[in-house]
């Protein structure tokens, strides 16, 4: 290629750029194409388009108000320009808008969500709040008010005037160091105006996901409330609920998520009131909120209303320090198990917590500390285990004997050989059950313990929530979208502990492998539980497999069967008084016996 045809070929590109740059269309000529595209489509399918009527939108957007309504109750506050004032402490930073003077975003100081972000409890139009009044005949709601705000230190006043020496004013307070913000309600000059003795208030928010997992939050979020000479209760957690709250006067209130509150106290209490409950469907939600509650009102020229507003933490020991039973937001279990987890558990966690220490140290500890407590009942168990296993033989003998078609006799038969064995079949059981309670008080007291929110040991960068070992993209049946590896460890341990069960129980048939079934449905139960709780069941597991091991070196199958052989070599320990077991024993013989004749 010589010189003038590359400059020609050269120029030629340099027209074709310029070209394609300075010709081609605009943003808003290639929206109208779009449409006109679009249009053609819908004529050559037959439908008809539906157009745009900007005329109404435009009046939706800016809606023309009533002169009548401005000459009416509370006409000046109808109108406004909305505008923010902030309150800011240590634990707190709280946004209130002058309309509806209502709060519209809390942040807690020192939290974040689960990607990082500021963890905030609500913000925006989702959040409504506001006193519900009958003025001059005409029901007006406060949420939809304009208030003048008056700021003085941290103090914030909102007011929305109904006429000269008559308004309705809100007073916020929040002092430092503190997750309360004091609110009192004013009602000043309004006796001849409102009609009826009580005012209703209204508050609905929509809680936005902080954690991980959103199944979780789910299933430990719910509004929770306290009669004032009452118990806590709660809504219900799983599905969509209403409840009239009439059995008394009402002291509080709770917009419970799952390590998160916000919270309403009437120093006067509520006279009634409803809360209800909604699971939305939108990605990223947690729960739909919505309390209407009763204040009486007694016509006076100043009428005061003293609340509290508590935004913070579900650490139980911060929620207690607020007083009115807040702490029995956090689900400790049913009966016996809170009574386990708040008087023996807790206090043995907050006094391993006092050293400092990481918190899967603080799990081991705890686990050990467990184990050793629980060390004479294993013990009784695996021997009356290991009874079993040597008098199975014998067993096996009598049911050769007396054959399978004749079940009532062998169990006959093996009481009679329970009773000059001395052996208990129920001894293996009932260490085991007496455990059970321990057991279950756990799984109550690592997912709802904040403590362990945002905490990492080893892989697991948060304990509160579940480590995610293999992520599928897709939700997989009975798995879910991904696998734990903590919760895959704690089903092998589980698995290997059956098997060495198995192996001292004897156990056979049936029962032998039921003992499989129970560890492979925990795996698809706990894959989403907190990576804590795994970890407690996994060591749990390994300490007591040690322990077995251990008593299984101490205790001689040689011994067991001459000691087993030298009480059935002694018929004059029949006459010695008979134990409780061996009573219903005898009894239950001659029961069958009788019903045999």
């Amino acid at each position: 290629m010589d010189r003038n045809t590359f400059t020609g070929l050269f120029l030629i590109m340099i027209i074709l750029a310029g070209s394609f740059y300075f010709l081609k269309p605009n943003e808003a000529e290639m929206k109208k194409a779009k449409e006109t595209e679009r249009l053609d489509s819908l004529k050559k399918a037959g439908v008809t388009p539906v157009q745009k009527d900007t005329t109404k939108t435009a009046a939706i957007a800016n809606p023309a108000v009533d002169s009548l309504a401005l000459k009416g109750p509370f006409g000046t506050a109808i109108t406004g320009t909305e505008a923010n004032t902030v309150l800011e402490n240590e634990n707190l930073l709280i946004t209130l808008s002058n309309k509806g003077g209502k709060i519209t975003s809390v942040e807690i100081k020192g939290q974040k969500t689960f990607t990082g972000k500021p963890l905030i409890l609500f913000d925006g139009d989702a959040n409504k709040f506001g006193l519900t009044l009958n003025a001059a005949g005409k029901v007006i709601n406060t949420n939809d008010l304009y208030f003048t705000p008056t700021k003085t230190g941290n103090t914030v006043t909102m007011r929305a005037n109904y006429g000269a020496n008559a308004y309705v004013e809100y007073v916020y307070d929040l002092k430092a160091l503190s997750n309360k913000v004091a609110f009192n309600i004013n009602l000043v000059g309004l006796q001849q105006v409102i009609a009826g003795n009580n005012i209703g208030l209204n508050w609905q928010t929509t809680l936005k996901q902080q954690e991980k997992s959103l199944e979780s939050e789910h299933r430990y979020s719910a509004p929770y409330y306290k009669y004032l000479d009452g118990d806590v209760d709660h809504l219900s957690v799983s599905k969509d609920e209403k409840e009239d709250l009439s059995k008394g006067k009402i002291q509080w209130f709770s917009f419970k998520q799952h390590f998160f509150s916000a919270s309403l106290i009437s120093k006067q209490a509520f006279e009634k009131g409803s809360l209800e409950v909604k699971i939305p469907t939108a990605p990223g939600l947690v729960k739909f909120y919505d309390a209407n509650m009763q204040l009486p009102y007694a016509h006076t020229a100043n009428q005061v209303y003293e609340m509290e507003f508590y935004f913070g933490t579900n650490k139980f020991s911060a929620l207690k320090a607020q007083g009115y039973d807040l702490e029995q937001q956090v689900d400790m279990g049913y009966w016996p198990l809170k009574y386990i987890n708040r008087f023996i558990v807790l206090p043995v966690f907050n006094f391993l917590n006092s050293f400092g220490w990481n918190y899967g140290l603080i799990i081991l500890v705890l686990t050990i500390l467990l184990k050793v407590a629980l060390s004479p009942l294993t013990y009784k168990s695996y021997l009356s285990m290991a009874k079993m296993r040597v008098l199975k033989p014998e067993m096996d003998e009598i049911k050769a004997k007396v054959g399978e078609d004749n079940p009532t006799l062998v169990q006959q038969e093996y009481l009679k050989l329970y009773k000059k064995a001395g052996v208990n079949p129920l001894g293996g059981c009932l260490p085991m059950v007496l455990q059970l309670p321990l057991v279950m008080a756990f799984f109550f007291f690592f997912p709802n313990l904040f403590e362990l929110r945002g905490e990492s040991f080893l892989w697991m960068k948060d304990l509160s929530t579940y480590d995610e070992f293999i992520k599928f993209g897709v939700k997989i049946p009975f798995i879910g979208d991904h696998l734990s590896l903590m919760c895959v460890l704690m089903t092998i341990s589980t698995l290997i502990m059956t098997y060495f069960n198995n192996q001292v129980s004897g156990a056979t048939g049936q029962m032998k492998y039921i003992g499989y079934i129970m560890p492979v449905i925990f795996l698809g139960v706990l894959n989403s539980y907190p990576a804590g709780l795994n970890y407690y069941y996994f060591l749990a597991n390994l300490m007591t497999f040690g322990q077995q091991f251990l008593i299984r070196k101490m205790v001689d199958d040689d011994k067991i069967h001459a000691l087993i052989q030298q009480n059935k070599a002694r018929p004059a320990d029949e006459k010695k008084k008979k134990s409780k077991f061996q009573q219903r024993l005898d009894d239950y013989m001659r029961q069958q016996q009788q019903a045999k004749k």
